[in-house]
């Protein structure tokens, strides 16, 4: 079954209310059809930082999301471990002229052991280390 990654856009964009990348996220995640999503551990600390301070319900719902994802069998999350943060390091540390986060680094390596080519996301990171980004930024 294909696989594709779900960066954090793709999980904020779902979840928060207004969004502006909420219909974009959609269509792509529906364009995929059948489909398993890779994602990290650390996307979902950086998903649950950036709705940290929307409230208490806003809180409430990503928790809720976080602990859906864990459990949906359609969704892959890979664990946070030492060799991953160090290797996220290692690129960051490679990529000085790129502004891409610890975050990014870290999926980046994730999709590449993973084999895997296309993400959810509208970060021009992504496609900058040669994946497919699903979420145009303009359409």
């Amino acid at each position: 079954m294909r696989q594709v990654f779900a960066d954090t856009v793709y999980w904020v964009a779902i979840v928060r209310p207004g969004d502006q990348w909420a219909e974009a996220a959609k269509r792509a995640r529906a364009a995929l059809g059948p489909a398993i999503i890779v994602t990290t551990d650390e996307v979902l600390t950086e998903f649950l930082t950036s709705l940290a301070a929307g409230g208490e319900q806003l809180r409430r719902q990503a928790t809720q999301m976080v602990r859906v994802i864990l459990e949906n069998p359609n969704v892959r999350v890979l664990p946070q471990s030492r060799d991953s943060f160090l290797r996220g390091v290692e690129l960051y540390g490679q990529r000085l002229d790129k502004q891409y986060s610890v975050t990014d680094c870290v999926s980046m390596n994730a999709m590449s052991s993973e084999l895997v080519t296309e993400a959810l996301t509208n970060d021009h990171h992504f496609a900058q280390e040669g994946f497919t980004v699903l979420i145009p930024t303009k359409e």
